[in-house]
């Protein structure tokens, strides 16, 4: 198996954010510091570089030190773009494989890029989070030579990540879901009250 250090980690910002209103839930504070700045401190320590897959302006992201890159289809067509994004980052670092997040998820597993590689022990095959509740294809392990397959449905018309991967052949890895679910994301101002409610139970 490839050490988990190999691997390259996308955050995916790319969305739209409409049941927050509209702007970057990103930017949002949670426990007085961005829940950007959150996610950040998970994954870092989990991976040897970090890029940060975000449209618009990449300035307002500056503070935080990431490379910023938009995605490569127009239109906001999902993150399935933000993934093909890391994907051509990841190629020219010479890397063999991403892990993504999402930027709106402050309580990812502080062992994911571990359990994902593990569950595919080195092979060029995609490993997505699963809890209880379903899959969270958005937390993801993909490997660098899927890049072209993924481009080439993308320009078809292909958009949901789960579909996309299963047909792929990937596999789901469980992880526990108890006092709560570590993929909790964040759409709506009571999520983010919720999010605040789980920070102060956590002690972070």
């Amino acid at each position: 198996m490839q050490s988990t250090k190999a691997t390259l980690g996308v955050i995916l910002a790319g969305g739209l954010a409409t049941r927050m209103g509209g702007g970057d839930k990103a930017l949002l504070t949670l426990g007085g510091r961005p829940m950007l700045a959150r996610v950040i401190a998970r994954l870092r320590p989990q991976v040897s570089a970090i890029m940060l897959n975000a449209n618009g302006d990449p300035a307002r992201f500056a503070d935080f030190g990431l490379p910023v890159i938009a995605d490569p289809v127009p239109e906001y067509p999902g993150p399935l773009a933000g993934v093909l994004a890391g994907l051509e980052w990841a190629a020219k670092q010479g890397a063999a494989r991403i892990v993504t997040a999402a930027a709106d998820t402050p309580f990812l597993p502080e062992d994911l890029v571990a359990r994902l590689g593990a569950a595919v022990a080195g092979d060029d095959t995609i490993a997505l989070a699963a809890t209880a509740t379903g899959m969270h294809p958005t937390f993801g392990l993909w490997p660098v030579s899927l890049r072209r397959a993924l481009a080439r449905d993308l320009a078809g018309g292909v958009r949901r990540v789960g579909a996309w991967a299963e047909s792929m052949g990937a596999r789901r890895v469980q992880f526990d879901d108890t006092p709560f679910d570590p993929f909790f994301n964040i759409n709506t101002p009571d999520d983010l009250a919720r999010a605040e409610q789980l920070l102060t139970g956590e002690g972070a």
